[in-house]
């Protein structure tokens, strides 16, 4: 069994962080303070990416704003969130073939284990593990990941950004991102496919959805749920992503859009895409 290792923060010395589970375990005790995992140096390779260690990309000040401000807007309404959207998939069944496809892929190429990017309230995470990958969370949110650890307690779930992976390179064998890339800024969607493909296995594959449409747009929510939050959404067409993909050296496999159901206002664009064997 392996379990997380824990490392210095070179951002917050006196505080320690816990190393993502890069192999499955059973081990669901969480680390103690994980709240500043996101955080990367400004200007600096976060985590000191030296050889065979962790890394992430340079990271500006304005992405450390962003991330503050997008992880405190989660926290703000993770409750009625979770309460909500306990099970997203639950009425969507294209969204769970589309799942289900990647589940097998992923099965195909071996045992490494999978990411869930943005697992929320864990119900994707959970999804996956039924279909018999071993799978942990990842949420820029402590208090989803606080939520989903109650809901799924035979899961692990961690306080992370999915631009700053504190993951060694070729540790799994699929990424799960379903809805949110949406709030990654377009100059840092780059940084975010580059960790993806550095973290993934030759071979592995990853799954993204999101809201799309004809054009590019940002939108800025300043409530919901009727908590005061600020949180920026990124629209982007299944090409533009697609392109971001191709660039880091991810193979497009499918792309697919649906209509938006009756509670929506958006299609919903699905991409899988693998890294060369």
């Amino acid at each position: 069994m392996y379990r997380s290792r824990w490392v210095n923060s070179p951002v917050f010395p006196a505080e320690r962080k816990c190393f993502a589970p890069i192999l499955f375990s059973t081990d669901t005790t969480p680390c103690p303070e994980e709240a500043g995992l996101f955080t990367c140096r400004t200007g600096e390779a976060a985590y000191g990416r030296d050889a065979g260690s962790v890394g992430c990309g340079s990271v500006s000040a304005e992405t450390l704003d962003h991330l503050r401000a997008t992880r405190t807007s989660y926290d703000k309404i993770a409750d009625v969130y979770s309460e909500r959207y306990a099970d997203g998939l639950a009425d969507r069944p294209v969204d769970r073939a589309q799942v289900a496809a990647f589940a097998e892929l992923v099965r195909g190429n071996g045992s490494a284990p999978v990411a869930d990017l943005g697992s929320g309230p864990g119900c994707v995470t959970a999804r996956l593990r039924a279909l018999g990958l071993p799978v942990f969370g990842v949420d820029l949110s402590p208090r989803m990941v606080e939520l989903a650890r109650r809901a799924h307690p035979g899961l692990r779930f961690h306080v992370g950004s999915l631009t700053s992976l504190d993951l060694p390179d070729g540790t799994l064998g699929g990424i799960v991102a379903l809805y949110s890339i949406i709030h990654v800024p377009d100059e840092d969607l780059p940084t975010a496919f580059a960790e993806f493909h550095r973290v993934l296995v030759p071979g592995g594959h990853v799954l993204l959805a999101f809201q799309s449409g004809e054009e590019e747009e940002r939108l800025h929510i300043s409530e919901r749920f009727g908590q005061e939050i600020s949180l920026d959404c990124y629209w982007r067409t299944p090409q533009t992503v697609a392109d971001h993909l191709t660039a880091a050296g991810l193979r497009l496999q499918v792309r697919m859009v649906r209509e938006p159901y009756e509670d929506e206002t958006r299609p919903r664009a699905f991409l899988l895409a693998g890294k060369p064997a």
